[in-house]
């Protein structure tokens, strides 16, 4: 019985002109960036370019629920970030991400509203991401990951297998959102990902035995994870990254959005045409006469 009503109270909200009920369709632009091994405190630094697609639900004046695909790509330096110069490594990656988020703003928002037609807003969420990192050698870039650099794939590191270049991550974040006309909404946001791998950059452990490297994987791979000046000296053992700590990255930049069309559209969250149908049955049946029995 509790079941019911709560169907009802459900629907009831569902169909409450009050819910302001609205779709959207646009898509982003702006960059994308790296936080970790390489990196690990400079926001924004070596930004790259980042495009997305995305829709959005709104499901009341304050809440919505959003779907996107964004493309950018990640990349750090150490001689350019200054962090840990000696160490000389770098990388660079292409990043997928398809994820969805919920929005909460912080006035009231809707598209076409004279009055509510601005409001910053909050998002969280979860994404599926795919990245590749790379480093470069003589002119030439390579798959970091299939090479090994920490030791992965030999018989001397049987503990480090190679790490997936897939993953989850945590969404999260802050924008502000403003109505233009009847049916668009130009939007500024910038959001962090939590992820759950450190290999984003293949930076993690320590610095594996160049001569196993060298001989197990490639001459290539001896050299990309350990690209310092001072190659002469002997780093087995010693840090090469702090495993401690997962990777970050993020996105920031404008979207631009326009509301679609649907045949609720004179009254979002409310069908008319059977709130009308509805209607005259019920003034038919008060003017048909009352049956009589003989």
């Amino acid at each position: 019985m509790k079941g019911k009503y709560l169907l009802i109270v459900l629907l009831l909200l569902a169909a409450s002109p009050t819910r302001a009920q609205q779709h959207e369709l646009g898509f982003f632009a702006g960059g994308s960036y790296y936080i970790g091994d390489i990196n690990p405190s400079m926001h924004f630094a070596q930004t790259q370019p980042a495009l997305g697609l995305l829709y959005r639900y709104n499901i009341n004046y304050r809440w919505a629920i959003r779907l996107h695909g964004m493309y950018g790509s990640l990349t750090s330096s150490d001689a350019k970030v200054k962090y840990n110069e000696a160490r000389n490594l770098s990388f660079k990656s292409p990043l997928l991400e398809i994820g969805t988020q919920i929005e909460l703003s912080y006035y009231r928002f809707k598209i076409g509203s004279d009055k509510d037609n601005f409001s910053p807003y909050l998002f969280a969420g979860f994404s599926f991401f795919k990245f590749k990192p790379m480093g470069e050698l003589n002119g030439e870039w390579y798959n970091l990951q299939a090479l090994g650099t920490e030791g992965q794939g030999t018989t001397a590191y049987p503990d480090r297998q190679p790490y997936s270049l897939a993953g989850l991550s945590i969404p999260m974040g802050m924008g502000m959102k403003i109505g233009l006309g009847g049916s668009t909404v130009l939007g500024f946001e910038w959001g962090l990902r939590k992820t759950f791998t450190d290999y984003i950059d293949d930076v993690s452990t320590t610095y594996a035995n160049p001569t196993v490297l060298a001989s197990q994987n490639t001459s290539t791979a001896a050299y990309l994870a350990d690209p310092s000046v001072s190659q002469e000296m002997e780093k087995t053992g010693y840090q090469r990254g702090n495993s401690n700590n997962n990777d970050w990255y993020s996105f920031a930049g404008m979207t631009l959005t326009f509301k679609i069309k649907d045949k609720s559209n004179s009254c979002p969250g409310v069908n008319r045409s059977k709130g009308n149908w509805l209607k005259k049955q019920w003034q038919k049946m008060k003017m048909e006469p009352s049956p009589s029995f003989l």
